[in-house]
């Protein structure tokens, strides 16, 4: 009988998708990058901006290796967000513009529970870079309007965010024909509903900054499940909030549609709430997070405009931004291998 319910828990665990430590915590191994820049533009200075991360509580980044024929090379942080930043050039009379930027990453999962139940004292000053508003994520207008309604007689800032999570995960939707990750403009967003993991973050991002809750997105790289595997286009974009007494809290409602949409699920299907209550303070180890912020402008500074996001390599030739959401053109390609 005791064999029984262990076989029958373990199961569970598995058909909800939902992640035990003792089961999953942590997934290691190599991301490498290679960019080819060679055939864009012959004859003008190209320039290469790539996210680069670093060590934090739950990530261990090691074997940091950069190799190629540029002729300038460092690590730099933005003035505004402090997101590392590694940054190459190549000169007008360079033949050929290639780089490869590998790293060891070892990831653990993320589980957030035991929030306090009485909230303390707290500045939001302290905060108030994360309760702005960036360009496409206004915090006055059908944003704060929308915001209050979903609030209303919450009192503390746990149950003000949990209530825009409960909302954002009900009525966003995952849209597969979306381009990248998504630009995140909430106004239409909150029009359209549908989108992907970036749209959905910062509709959660902007509805908490309005109702005064610092919030902010995390930008980062899917690692692969299996021992190898092409991982170029696996960008990936969650929330944080702020919790007073507490620290920042990891929520992804992103994921939770895209469960919804991969496996046909319905808002009352018993397997959409585990993977709500599993992506509210609960990460999966199969990310790295890799840059943080909006409306970016980066060091060296671009000659573009400020980035939306900057979660995918960046390169300007003759002064032009290169489309990084166009891998074959903007020549570059992420794999991941398995430690």
């Amino acid at each position: 009988m005791r064999k029984n319910l262990i076989v029958a828990f373990f199961t569970a665990l598995f058909t909800f998708g939902v992640w035990s430590s003792a089961l999953s915590t942590t997934r290691s191994g190599t991301i490498t990058m290679d960019v080819d820049l060679s055939a864009r533009m012959p004859g003008e200075v190209a320039r290469l901006w790539i996210p680069y991360p670093v060590s934090d509580k739950n990530q261990l980044i090691s074997d940091i290796k950069t190799s190629g024929d540029y002729v300038n090379i460092g690590v730099y942080t933005d003035r505004y967000y402090g997101t590392p930043i590694l940054y190459a050039q190549w000169p007008k009379d360079a033949k050929k513009r290639t780089l490869r930027f590998s790293f060891k990453v070892e990831r653990r999962e993320v589980h957030q529970r035991d929030f306090p139940t009485k909230e303390p004292a707290w500045d939001p000053a302290d905060y108030a870079k994360y309760l702005k508003p960036t360009s496409l994520g206004p915090t006055i207008g059908a944003v704060k309007k929308l915001s209050d309604t979903i609030t209303k007689g919450k009192d503390t800032v746990l149950e003000k965010a949990k209530a825009i999570y409960d909302w954002t995960c009900e009525n966003m939707y995952r849209d597969p024909k979306t381009v990248g990750c998504g630009l995140g403009d909430v106004d239409k967003l909150l029009q359209t509903r549908g989108g992907k993991c970036t749209d959905i973050s910062s509709v959660f991002i902007a509805l908490a900054r309005a109702a005064g809750i610092p919030a902010r997105e995390v930008f980062g790289l899917r690692l692969g499940k299996k021992p190898q595997q092409d991982v170029t286009t696996w960008q990936h974009c969650w929330a944080e909030f702020f919790l007073p007494g507490y620290g920042w809290v990891s929520v992804d409602p992103a994921d939770v549609r895209k469960k919804m949409l991969v496996e046909k699920l319905d808002l009352k299907d018993p397997k959409t709430k585990a993977y709500r209550d599993y992506f509210w303070g609960g990460i999966d180890p199969y990310r790295v997070v890799i840059a943080h912020g909006r409306d970016v402008v980066l060091n060296p500074p671009q000659e573009g405009p400020p980035l939306n996001t900057f979660g995918y390599p960046y390169a300007e030739v003759g002064g032009l931004p290169l489309d990084f959401y166009d891998p074959a053109t903007f020549v570059y390609r992420i794999t991941y291998q398995e430690k």
